[in-house]
């Protein structure tokens, strides 16, 4: 016994020694960049989507901006809808088309990159990653919750992805274009932002305090409550991208798992799986030992050598270059092909958006 435990002592030592990391990795601040390049996008459609929506409820008295369909990117329901309309008729919706490519746009994303959208791209996740940052400085540390409640709560975000996808799966593509040409479809996107306008009391203490507990537990709404990050989830076990950890070059240090913002197990995988990854390689960017961590592509077959392992790690910025590629490519091909913008008539928004909040759910 005690040979066996000088032979394992004198292993981690010889592994403390191993090779550290030459340069700092710079996965964290590409990232961050892109993280506020996305919410300044976001930001900027915004605006102009309340001045176009000013425009019409003031009879067209102001500033006459175009509807910028980019909007739609907040409207995931429409977009699984219209997806399942264009794989039932093969033909493009005409409402919403724009939810439809960013919907499919995001769902490419964690296909091939993991849940990549939901830690570079999505403006909830990030504004998620800043408040549980600001509350370990506020509060000195972050929750983490037992394993006995913290596995029931993830399964909440997936029963809302049943329930919404129980109900349109129930739904014909004659129902789904009904649906999409009622008044009510028709102005999805304003009363969405008319929500946030007139908000009341008893959504604005929900907000609150979905925004406290996100300062105490690390992306409590991505990690517990949001359906489409489950769906992203579920779709990334495809992904050939995976963070992926050499035993050999690991120095057992226990950095990866206690950056891992989805308290993932990294320092015990040789692979992550989990639908909870997001990509976000801050488990990449705390390990200290060269070549212990990497996001990469999977092998087809047997696991290659250490050097043909690093030749299929994914860089920070050719992950971030890709998931640009996808955005821009489908946006750009849908504005190309005329299937981007809702094409109603001037007076027909006049009518609609000035009594959006008078437009009642179909089903009501």
């Amino acid at each position: 016994m005690g040979t066996e435990a000088a032979k394992e002592a004198g292993l981690r030592g010889a592994k403390k020694n191993l090779i550290r990391r030459s340069k700092p990795d710079r996965s964290q601040q590409i990232r961050q960049i892109v993280q506020l390049a996305f919410v300044a996008l976001n930001g900027w459609l915004g605006i102009q989507f309340y001045l176009w929506v000013r425009y019409f409820e003031r009879s067209g008295q102001g500033l006459n901006v175009p509807r910028p369909a980019g909007a739609e990117g907040w409207l995931p329901i429409a977009g699984l809808m219209n997806t399942k309309y264009l794989l039932q008729t093969g033909h493009m919706p005409a409402v919403h088309p724009a939810a439809m490519v960013l919907f499919i746009a995001f769902m490419l994303m964690s296909l091939l990159l993991k849940k990549a959208f939901c830690s570079w791209l999505c403006p909830v996740g990030t504004f998620s990653e800043h408040l549980w940052k600001l509350g370990r400085k506020i509060f000195g540390r972050n929750l983490r919750l037992p394993m006995r409640l913290d596995i029931p709560l993830r399964g909440l975000k997936y029963l809302l992805l049943g329930f919404f996808v129980f109900v349109i799966g129930a739904m014909s593509a004659e129902s789904i274009l009904e649906f999409m040409s009622t008044p009510y479809g028709l102005v999805a996107d304003v009363k969405m932002l008319n929500f946030f306008r007139d908000i009341g009391l008893t959504a604005a203490i929900v907000i609150a305090l979905l925004v406290l507990l996100s300062m105490l537990v690390e992306n409590f709404w991505c990690r517990y409550l949001c359906p489409y990050g489950a769906l992203l989830g579920l779709t990334s076990l495809l992904s050939p991208v995976k963070i992926r950890r050499d035993a050999e070059a690991c120095i057992d240090c226990g950095k990866c798992a206690r950056a891992c913002p989805s308290n993932l197990p990294v320092d015990r995988l040789e692979q992550v799986r989990s639908v909870e990854c997001s990509a976000c390689m801050a488990c990449v960017a705390a390990c200290p030992a060269q070549g212990a961590l990497q996001l990469a592509l999977l092998p087809r077959q047997a696991a290659p050598s250490a050097e043909r392992w690093r030749r299929r790690a994914l860089s920070p910025l050719t992950l971030a270059a890709t998931l640009g590629c996808i955005f821009f490519g489908l946006v750009f091909y849908a504005r190309l092909t005329g299937h981007w913008q809702t094409n109603l008539s001037r007076e027909v928004y006049m009518e609609l958006v000035s009594h959006a909040n008078d437009a009642a759910h179909p089903g009501y």
